[in-house]
């Protein structure tokens, strides 16, 4: 019977079958050769695979910060019809969905309307019933079946993550147009573009401003546009021509960043619950600066490099707070529904898209009804103080 079992599990191999519960089925990227094979649906509970996703750029031209909502504007491509350019999508925010402005974790209320942005998209949920949004006789996105949003990106951001910059190749203040080509590690990685430069563009410079007499051929420079594809590359908003202003608004955005979650909580969701014990295993959301983590303790421990504490009965072991919260982050009442307790253990888990690789247990005096697997969370270590969150934020009173 063994070698009549080691001979099928050679043949399976050899003609491509897969053990069960091996791999996943082969699902469609945009570079995907085959288009017959179904997207990526997003499960509950599960962080989705590398590559995943389907990306799409438009301009911001509606948000919704508190539910994590917005609507771009669809850059127009080779693929559309003319009937089809610059139709709205709306999309929302997954969970773990991560926005990023000036090269550092964002809110959706930090990135200024008109801002081109970069997103990663899956299809919206088959229960999601609401109607597409449609204009101009009618008119719907061809991207319209996609709604669901793991990553948000301005061209700051895109082009710092992949260590990209535009080398200015003229300017011609006088047509006010800049001539740049990207380029990559001093390398072109692209073809030179002529872009609109407006008289409020805004010219970052040092520590300062500076103005466009300040642009100057040779230039390595990173920059925020809109209005990209309607009458050429797009138009220039912002522009930052020197490493120091680089740095600056992302150390800006950043800051930021960090004071936004400390009042708002990390945002997790619930891996496990052991009702006996009373203890919640969570595992904390994509999209944040990895120092917070270092917060979860009374010390100041090397970056993920937290050790465990002993447990409930141990004062000076590490605490915090568990406020239940929904699909889009928003909290109920995070003032008097806070429940929690002793950190009993800080360890990692494998970092993919909308994961950040750390996990905690929190042993809680009491269990609330939102402290179940696949449910939203936001935890709050002891050692933030509590600020109460503007009312507009919270889902109290809107039940």
């Amino acid at each position: 019977m063994r070698i009549m079992f080691r001979l099928l599990c050679i043949f399976a191999l050899g003609v491509g079958l897969r053990p069960l519960g091996a791999a996943q089925p082969a699902f469609r990227t945009d570079e995907s050769t085959d288009k017959k094979l179904p997207w990526f649906k997003p499960v509950a509970g599960q962080f989705p695979p590398e590559g995943s996703a389907h990306y799409i750029a438009g301009e911001l031209i509606r948000v919704d910060h508190p539910e994590r909502q917005l609507v771009i504007r669809v850059d127009r491509n080779d693929s559309q019809q003319r009937g089809v350019w610059d139709l709205p999508l709306p999309l929302d925010m997954l969970p773990y969905g991560s926005i990023h402005y000036n090269g550092a974790p964002a809110a959706l209320c930090d990135i200024p309307l008109g801002t081109h942005l970069h997103t990663w998209c899956y299809l919206k949920d088959e229960k999601d019933e609401r109607p597409p949004l449609a204009v101009f006789h009618d008119r719907v996105s061809p991207e319209v079946a996609f709604r669901r949003c793991i990553r948000v990106e301005d061209d700051f951001s895109y082009r710092a993550r992949r260590k990209q910059l535009w080398k200015i190749d003229g300017i011609d203040l006088e047509k006010k147009k800049l001539t740049a080509t990207l380029q990559r590690q001093g390398k072109p990685a692209g073809k030179s573009n002529v872009f609109d430069l407006l008289s409020s563009t805004r010219v970052l410079l040092g520590n300062g401003f500076g103005t466009l007499e300040s642009l100057a051929k040779g230039q390595l420079v990173n920059f925020n546009l809109t209005w990209v594809g309607l009458y050429g590359p797009g138009r220039v908003q912002q522009i930052w021509i020197d490493e120091t202003s680089h740095k600056l608004a992302t150390a800006h955005q950043m800051e930021r960043h960090r004071l936004h979650i400390r009042e708002r909580g990390l945002p997790a969701w619930v891996d496990a619950v052991d009702d006996k014990k009373k203890i919640v295993t969570m595992t904390f959301f994509d999209g944040l600066d990895l120092a917070l983590f270092n917060e979860l303790t009374n010390i100041n421990p090397e970056p993920l490099g937290w050790p465990t504490s002993g447990g409930a009965k141990n004062d000076l072991a590490p605490k915090g707070t568990i406020a239940v919260a929904r699909g889009s982050l928003m909290t109920y009442d995070p003032t008097n529904d806070r429940k929690g307790g002793n950190i009993l253990k800080i360890g990692k888990v494998p970092v993919g898209p909308g994961c950040s690789g750390v996990q905690i247990q929190v042993e809680c005096g009491m269990l609330l009804e939102g402290y179940r697997p696949t449910k939203i969370v936001r935890f709050f270590p002891a050692s933030w103080p509590f600020i109460t969150i503007p009312k507009e934020e919270t889902f109290h009173g809107r039940e």
